[in-house]
């Protein structure tokens, strides 16, 4: 009898039957393959780097005119295992043309990542050994899902209160709606909105982490003095170029999220070539230019941006393509709760109905290595991740 096995069980089927723990490792690196896309190649390059993965067992897709040289530069796809990539590399690095040594070392680098930790300002490190659940406390009059809103400070300790309870590891207070088409408010109204609010959880939660929700380094810096450890910025720090300099001052992480234009005019721009690729780079471009200014790795968080400057078709593709995200070293958030594609793939349900395909999404995110989830309905999705988690861990 043949029997097919999981890729999730490969390593323990081998320790099963008893192969020796030199000999697990050597088979970990061939057990898998992990398919790769390298953006903008030059031509001859791919052609070489077809051929060097062919000759060591692996294989490389590229378009059908690349033999001609017919373009300047390409998109490849890689299909190799650890083994085969460990191999090629070391043959790009010695060929050292056409951009192959460059190329090689980005892969290396890729391979080389191990998990991603986040450290706070006070020194706690979030280490993500489980998918971290951020709870929402829209402290806003018009935020889209009604039942989301807190207004009176008594309300919003004990909302916060329920969702550690229930298992958020973070809580995201957010005093302006960002929903498509919404109003935007002054710094000074948001301010006066969630600082409160930040303060009342700080004294209530001493514990707690909380993350501040907001494009504006004034309210930002607000945020962060009253109590606040975590900037969650939808415009990745373009929007107000002072607030990479807020999280310096207060060694803050930042959430870098993608979106195009503003709230009030992105969903007028959701046309992508090709919405994984150009999400991916637009984020780890975004997290190099604040590496360059000074933060370090362990402040950035990656958000695909779900709902913002996307349609139905493109945001779906995202959350198919997370993993694309999550192989850089940064920790990835997933913010799709009961958003709108949620409600038209189901039958264009209002927000009150799309509990179900929000915790879709969140399994979606575990599957994919997403470290993090921004959710409305803390305990269902905490469940429903740590039941999956179980499953896909054995434990």
């Amino acid at each position: 009898m043949i029997l097919q096995v999981a890729q999730d069980r490969v390593l323990s089927e081998l320790q099963s039957i008893g192969t020796h723990v030199i000999g697990v490792k050597i088979m970990a690196k061939k057990s898998r393959i992990l398919p790769l896309k390298a953006l903008h190649v030059r031509t001859p390059a791919a052609n070489i780097i077809k051929q060097e993965m062919l000759a060591c067992g692996g294989d490389c897709a590229v378009p059908a005119d690349t033999v001609t040289c017919a373009k300047d530069y390409c998109d490849i796809v890689l299909l190799g295992t650890l083994k085969h990539y460990g191999i090629v590399c070391a043959k790009l690095k010695a060929t050292g043309c056409f951009g192959l040594d460059k190329l090689a070392g980005e892969l290396e680098t890729l391979l080389a990542f191990s998990k991603p930790v986040t450290r706070l300002a006070d020194g706690r490190e979030l280490h993500y050994e489980k998918t971290m659940v951020m709870g929402i406390i829209n402290v806003t009059p018009d935020s889209f899902f009604a039942g989301s809103r807190v207004a009176k400070l008594e309300n919003i300790v004990q909302v916060a209160g329920k969702m550690l309870e229930d298992g958020a590891e973070i809580l995201d207070v957010g005093g302006e709606s960002t929903r498509p088409g919404a109003h935007s408010v002054s710094p000074q109204e948001e301010i006066d909105r969630v600082v409160p609010a930040i303060q009342a959880i700080r004294a209530a939660y001493p514990a707690s982490i909380i993350s501040i929700d907001t494009y504006h380094s004034a309210t930002a810096e607000a945020a962060l003095s009253a109590g606040a450890d975590i900037l969650n910025d939808i415009s990745a720090g373009e929007a107000d170029e002072k607030m990479a300099q807020i999280a310096l001052k207060y060694q803050a992480p930042i959430i870098l999220m993608h979106m195009r234009g503003t709230p009030q005019n992105m969903q007028k721009n959701t046309a992508y070539d090709n919405v994984v690729d150009e999400v991916t780079e637009y984020l780890v471009k975004r997290a190099e230019a604040m590496l360059s200014l000074g933060l370090n790795r362990q402040q950035i968080i990656l958000d695909p941006g779900i709902g913002f400057a996307k349609d139905k078709a493109a945001n779906l593709e995202l959350m198919q393509g997370l993993a694309a995200l999550t192989g850089h070293g940064y920790p990835v958030l997933l913010a799709a709760s009961r958003k709108k594609t949620i409600g038209q793939v189901l039958g264009d349900l209002p927000p009150e109905e799309r509990l179900e395909g929000t915790m879709a999404a969140s399994c979606q995110a575990v599957y994919a290595g997403v470290h993090m989830v921004r959710v409305h309905d803390v305990k269902e999705n905490t469940r429903i991740i740590r039941m999956l988690e179980a499953i896909l861990q054995c434990r």
